[in-house]
């Protein structure tokens, strides 16, 4: 399902997270899961992977991970702003020390002006630190692509704010 590189990096960042000491939590909405699921795609990652939360409705992401409901209503579930909520929501609700969360448009349909079908927003959450965001426009290369592209980029996103 995943490619060998994805697996590799994926290996890449269990290590630097076991490292560490480190626990990780997900908060997945246009991936569905993909990324827990890949974490999971590997042997012994279940002594870093602590959860994952499949947060695909609005109503999911305020019940369980306690994105506010103003956040929302203003800025959209797709933004900067939701996919740091997330993140921090998920490290609340969790005993992670570290966690990435993703929102985007992943098509065919559902794109505007404004927010086109390919856009994302990665959320990174790190014990102590603020959240941070990342956006990121793929483009309407398919919903298959753009969901891949949105793990690959959670994972880099995650294996540079553990270097820093």
């Amino acid at each position: 399902m995943f490619t060998p590189e994805l697996v590799t990096e994926a290996e890449r960042l269990l290590a630097g997270l076991r490292a560490r000491r480190w626990k990780l939590a997900t908060a997945e909405s246009c991936t569905g899961g993909l990324i827990a699921g890949l974490l999971t795609e590997i042997a012994g990652s279940s002594d870093v992977f602590e959860r994952g939360f499949v947060t695909y409705s609005n109503a999911a992401k305020i019940g369980d991970l306690g994105v506010d409901f103003d956040t929302l209503y203003r800025h959209g579930a797709v933004s900067a702003e939701v996919a740091r909520e997330m993140a921090a929501g998920a490290l609340r609700a969790s005993a992670a020390d570290a966690a990435v969360a993703v929102t985007g448009i992943a098509g065919p349909a559902g794109g505007s002006a404004e927010k086109p079908v390919g856009l994302v927003h990665i959320g990174l959450a790190l014990r102590g630190k603020p959240a941070l965001s990342r956006e990121f426009r793929f483009g309407n290369l398919g919903r298959s692509e753009i969901r891949l592209q949105t793990v690959t980029e959670a994972l880099a996103m995650l294996a540079r704010g553990l270097a820093a």
